[in-house]
């Protein structure tokens, strides 16, 4: 039986209401408020939004699945012809309170513009706020377990990808310790059938929460001081750096007459930018700086 966009649609949706149950209960203190929108053009979606909890100080979940005709600038950065195109996926970020717990993101979308062209991309990445090694190891250790239960490539080539897309070229540092970070995959790239790849794709969103949850367990109740927070606002702001400058899907989504309040949820209540900030040396946010580069071997 074909693979058809409904299906892929209905099963994201499903983990989009898996992860948000779970992160909920992770938190502990307050619910997700939902907006279901409608896109001009075509489609729409569910954003669902958390503000203001026990661990959470902004998170987003949101599901879309839309349609309709591609603009010039993606037509040409995707060097197609078609116009007519249907995308879907499951976008995630969460903004903890804590300095000691990380910012996580996920994303997992379907893309096609015709029988032809139809493809999968997706991945999640880690950016704590201060590198813990343990952390590391076992967050990698989960993305390469997924990984490898589908191909025995897709860890190395995936993690890469993610090093080098996950980079702010104007800092000279990775957003964070990178992940898992895939696109356009297709049968005729992989080996794999398109079912085999959704699979892999729904395994992926699946690994988020038990992935999260465990390093939440270990940092929630870390105490810190002003300091911390304030680094933490620091690096914040790096990442509304990355966002807005390098991040393909924030521009695709603008570029395609996205809804923007659910297309920039993936930004801070609050950051902060310090004029040429300077680490104390052999602080524990020196060493955090040393370790936000391209291939470190975090797998165990």
């Amino acid at each position: 039986m074909k693979l058809t966009k409904e299906h892929i649609a209905d099963t994201y949706r499903i983990i989009q209401d898996e992860i948000t149950k779970g992160l909920e209960t992770l938190d502990g203190q307050t619910k997700f408020q939902e907006e279901l929108w409608d896109r001009e053009g075509g489609g729409g979606g569910r954003t669902r939004i958390i503000q203001d909890g026990a661990l959470i100080e902004k998170g987003g979940v949101n599901f879309s699945a839309v349609h309709g005709k591609l603009p010039e600038t993606v037509k040409n950065a995707f060097g197609v012809d078609e116009e007519d195109f249907f995308a879907t996926g499951v976008s995630i970020v969460i903004h903890p309170n804590n300095p000691w717990v990380p910012i996580i993101h996920m994303n997992i979308r379907y893309f096609e513009l015709n029988d032809q062209i139809r493809w999968f991309g997706g991945g999640i990445d880690l950016t704590p706020h201060y590198v813990i090694e343990d952390d590391a190891k076992f967050f990698h250790q989960m993305m390469k377990n997924v990984c490898d239960k589908h191909a025995p490539s897709f860890y190395t080539e995936f993690k890469t990808w993610a090093d080098n897309y996950f980079f702010i070229k104007h800092r000279q540092e990775t957003r964070g310790i990178g992940g898992i970070f895939y696109d356009k995959l297709t049968p005729e790239k992989t080996g794999l059938t398109e079912q085999k790849l959704f699979d892999f794709s729904c395994d992926l969103g699946r690994a988020f929460l038990p992935t999260y949850t465990e390093i939440v367990r270990r940092n929630r109740d870390r105490k810190f001081n002003d300091r911390e927070k304030q680094w933490q606002l620091l690096r914040r702001g790096r990442y509304v750096e990355f966002n807005l400058v390098y991040d393909s899907g924030t521009r695709f989504g603008l570029e395609t007459n996205g809804r923007i309040e659910s297309i920039l949820m993936s930004l801070p209540a609050q950051a902060n930018w310090v004029y040429d900030f300077k680490a104390e040396p052999g602080s524990a946010e020196e060493k955090t700086l040393l370790l936000l580069q391209k291939d470190i071997n975090w797998a165990l």
